[in-house]
């Protein structure tokens, strides 16, 4: 069986290259409407084309960011299988006259094609390989979404129902080096503002009370903060205040950036992070913000899907391996359901957010070919 899918596949691959070419020739920024309407409106007759209709499709308003698209194809068994993939990229408009889709051997260039476009060009590809070779797939959904690179504001709550009765979870985001991800850290993202008092800063220096020398303490109690040994990274990634050079700073801001492996190294820091005060009374503190996303812990639910993965990747002649990452997806709330998540399970190559970002033609085929091989086996399970 799994041979023969995966010669499907390779006998397939230019036609799975060109959706992706025609796929990321498509610039989809998370802050661009209009684009994000166009990519998500191809992506759904793409897909259509592909699969065919859909037994149920509907569409989640994401405005002013992209809405999330959820297409239900049924299929054999009773349990769902969710793919989660998102269609935004962090790449502008005009990136691709700098950075134009190309395959060079077995290389493939692009903005986005790693994270995540090829993701979701293989899980459509594995279906098709699936419905070729006449093997049972479950019923899948597609929860698609324009907004997952500013942290899916918009698109959580859809993704939370759609997975909460899932029988497992595939997120087809970009692969750690080629390892699936059985674990993400949780992130907070929180934003301080204070609020001094100004004052000519030569003629009258006790009369002010520093926004900025305040600010300057948040700095440094917020970093020390970090325990790397527990998992935990605290950044302060923005910062800004004052008006001029003369006068005491009556205002200042900071831009926090929290990532934990537990919850109780959340809420140490959220504690700390609320407790924190000014050393000058005068200057008000005011901490907004919270946890974008939740820990994705490796529980047994994961672990057992991803122990199903890795023994159908052994059939394949694929040691699939496995990781926990800082970063965090749409995953991160599907495993917080208590639901089977593996994570990581889209492109195989590099460079993220990075100009050097590139997908591979083996991986893609390889992890469209274990695509398929895993669903069949949900579906007998």
């Amino acid at each position: 069986m799994s041979a023969a899918l995966l010669e499907w596949v390779r006998a397939h691959t230019d036609e799975m290259l060109a959706d992706l070419g025609e796929y990321a020739r498509l610039e989809t920024p998370s802050d661009d409407p209009a684009a994000l309407a166009a990519g998500r409106d191809w992506v759904v007759s793409w897909i259509e084309r592909r699969l065919g209709a859909p037994g149920a499709t509907r569409t989640e308003p994401g405005a002013p960011h992209g809405d999330t698209v959820v297409m239900d194809h049924p299929g054999t068994g009773d349990g769902t299988v969710v793919i989660l993939a998102h269609y935004d990229t962090v790449w502008p408009i005009g990136t691709l006259a700098e950075l134009p889709f190309s395959v060079d051997g077995d290389v493939i260039r692009g903005p986005g094609v790693f994270d995540m476009k090829a993701g979701l060009v293989q899980a459509v590809w594995a279906i098709r390989a699936l419905r070729a070779a006449g093997l049972d797939c479950p019923p899948v959904r597609l929860v698609l979404n324009g907004d997952e690179e500013i942290g899916s504001p918009a698109s959580r709550p859809v993704i939370e129902e759609c997975c909460r009765d899932a029988a497992a979870v595939l997120v087809f985001e970009a692969s750690a080096d080629g390892a699936v991800k059985t674990a993400r850290k949780g992130v907070g993202l929180f934003d301080l503002t204070l609020t001094g008092v100004e004052a000519h800063a030569g003629l009258d220096p006790t009369a002010g009370a520093s926004a900025i020398t305040a600010l300057a303490e948040f700095v440094t109690a917020a970093t020390a903060l970090t325990d790397l040994a527990a998992g935990t990274t605290v950044n302060v990634g923005v910062v800004g205040g004052g008006t001029r050079r003369n006068v005491t700073a009556g205002s200042a801001h900071a831009g926090v950036d929290v990532r934990v492996a537990d919850q109780a190294e959340a809420d140490r820091v959220e504690r700390a992070l609320t407790a924190w005060r000014p050393a000058d009374p005068r200057v008000a503190a005011r901490l907004d913000g919270g946890w974008n996303r939740p820990v994705m812990a490796r529980t047994p639910a994961v672990a057992g899907l991803y122990e199903r993965a890795r023994s159908v990747a052994a059939t394949l002649g694929i040691e699939l391996r496995e990781t926990a990452v800082g970063g965090a997806s749409d995953g991160n709330f599907a495993a917080a359901l208590g639901v089977p998540v593996l994570d990581g399970f889209g492109a195989v190559g590099g460079g993220a957010h990075a100009r050097g970002e590139h997908a591979t033609v083996p991986g893609m085929v390889e992890r469209a070919t274990l695509a398929a091989a895993l669903l069949t086996s949900l579906s007998a399970h």
